[in-house]
């Protein structure tokens, strides 16, 4: 098995109604979390790393890390850049093997969101690698994104069309409500917001960003309403250290990282798996 363009993925579920998880993973462990999922349930996914995970851990081991699991498994999977912030990041991802990038320009402004999303489209299309772009600000934390609620701005549908018509870029991710990290109360979406994308931008694929905290009707509802892709990842870091800590408070003694890493990543898979199944209709 090999690596797919998030795009293979992402029509399939748009023909299928139903929605691709896209997951973030920091290192080994989460990522093999995922894989396990997938290849328990037979279900593709995408597999994300933020420029924070890069960081973190290395943009050539990440990749490294996806490459032997392609080579191992049998079920397919994109390997995705989250929120990359500029042009080299993105370069440097395409180089290390990714099979789609996201470009995040929407702290800039508007004419300068399209100018650097464009260029990478170009760069990235010549390279045969997908690329998603954002337009508006999704709230809340969670990485190196911090973005206060009061400033956070919808996408405006006209607009949205706009941004895509002259970036080129196949995925596209609207700001609609949700939110980054934890929600302080209850997530309010727009939907008829993204009715009206959806409506506007037809061929498009639509990205969810913050899908930690949304309820299965949210979800159920933005599948419906063209949403193909749906980023997690706050989730899983969530379940990955709870169980840690849980066999930390049991046995404050243990030493041995196999102890408590290795339920630590089955934790994830098994939140990666309610999430599958509930994307595809399943749950």
């Amino acid at each position: 098995m090999t690596l797919v363009p998030s795009t293979t993925l992402l029509q399939e579920a748009k023909d299928g109604h139903y929605a691709i998880g896209a997951f973030n993973f920091d290192g080994m462990m989460d990522f093999q979390g995922i894989i396990a999922a997938s290849e328990e349930l037979q279900i593709p996914c995408l597999t994300m790393a933020s420029q924070g995970a890069v960081g973190h851990c290395g943009i050539d081991y990440l990749a490294a890390i996806a490459s032997t699991a392609a080579k191992l498994k049998t079920v397919p999977f994109a390997l995705h850049l989250d929120h990359g912030q500029s042009f080299e990041i993105a370069m440097q991802a395409i180089r290390a093997g990714f099979t789609s990038v996201m470009i995040d320009g929407s702290k800039l402004p508007y004419d300068e969101n399209v100018a650097l999303t464009r260029k990478v489209v170009e760069a990235a299309h010549a390279a045969g690698v997908v690329v998603e772009g954002e337009l508006g600000r999704i709230g809340g934390k969670e990485d190196d994104i911090d973005v206060k609620d009061r400033d956070a701005l919808l996408t405006d549908p006209d607009m949205a069309v706009d941004f895509v018509k002259n970036t080129g870029l196949d995925i596209f991710a609207p700001a609609i409500g949700s939110s980054h990290g934890f929600y302080k109360g209850t997530p309010q979406l727009d939907f008829g917001r993204l009715d009206a994308i959806r409506s506007r931008l037809p061929q498009t694929y639509l990205a969810l960003h913050g899908g930690t905290g949304l309820s299965d009707d949210d979800f159920k509802q933005v599948i419906q309403l063209g949403i193909t892709k749906v980023n997690v990842g706050t989730d899983l870091k969530s379940s990955f250290t709870k169980r840690v800590q849980a066999i930390f408070q049991d046995d404050p003694e243990v030493f041995d990282t196999r102890k408590y890493l290795g339920p630590a990543r089955e934790a994830v898979t098994e939140t990666v798996k309610r999430y599958m199944k509930l994307f595809r209709g399943l749950a």
